[in-house]
């Protein structure tokens, strides 16, 4: 009986100075599956995490450059659009000429356009959204987004014209003239398809009148008058002329 406790004391005593199994961390497969599920059911964070353990670890070029990918897919899937187009803006730069570079390139520019301002705010988001759209249609005209691509495309250049026509509106409230005409010219000059290029007028013609410019004046008047014969302008033009010729 003695030498039996002693055996079990001794048999305890050895396993409790066994070192205790060491977990191997996963492979990369695996924390790519875990990545995936969590994808799937719309847990963009828990997916990024395991996407980051494959990209930090660099299992291999080609392994990391899917993960890579996943994670600016991730963040753009959980709507988070300024490390999206971060972490697209990065891909490119690593991966010029890999075969998804035209879904990047869209995912891109929606990651900006996502983040536009009112006109009278800071416009650098437009200015990359058109950067990347532009980018898309010239290397590729064929993706399937294009229409959508352009439409997008439209929706930003109104922007930018919309902004420009409301500091030209701004320098003209302030007597600041000139630089109200340089404005309002640049905005009709570059951007011919503005939705109201018929304000641009109107306020150019004012401008002009403002610095005596009648000449000029009219001829703005006239281009609204004649382009924009439904203007809610027309009115306020007409009556500018009576009280200036």
């Amino acid at each position: 009986m003695k030498n039996l406790i002693t055996f079990i004391a001794l048999l305890l005593l050895a396993t409790a100075c066994a070192p205790a199994a060491v977990k191997q961390p996963d492979t990369a497969d695996i924390y790519l599956q875990k990545g995936e599920e969590a994808f799937e059911k719309g847990r963009y964070n828990e997916a990024i995490t395991n996407w980051e353990k494959i990209r930090d670890s660099y299992y291999s070029p080609e392994m990391n450059a899917l993960a890579e990918m996943k994670i600016a897919d991730a963040y753009y899937q959980g709507e988070r659009y300024i490390e999206a187009a971060a972490a697209f803006e990065d891909f490119l730069r690593q991966h010029p000429s890999h075969t998804r570079t035209s879904d990047i390139l869209y995912k891109l520019g929606m990651s900006y356009y996502h983040q536009l301002l009112s006109p009278d705010r800071d416009q650098t988001s437009t200015r990359n959204a058109l950067t990347a759209f532009n980018d898309l249609l010239a290397r590729f005209p064929d993706h399937p987004q294009n229409a959508e691509v352009k439409e997008s495309i439209h929706t930003c250049l109104d922007q930018l014209a919309e902004s420009e026509i409301m500091v030209g509106s701004f320098y003209l409230r302030t007597k600041k003239y000139e630089a109200a005409i340089t404005r309002l010219q640049d905005v009709l000059e570059k951007h011919p398809s503005y939705s109201k290029r018929d304000l641009a007028y109107f306020n150019l013609g004012q401008a002009y009148l403002a610095i005596s410019e009648k000449r000029r004046a009219a001829e703005a008047f006239n281009v609204l008058y004649h382009d924009f014969p439904d203007s809610e302008y027309i009115d306020k033009a007409q009556k500018l002329v009576e009280k200036s010729f």
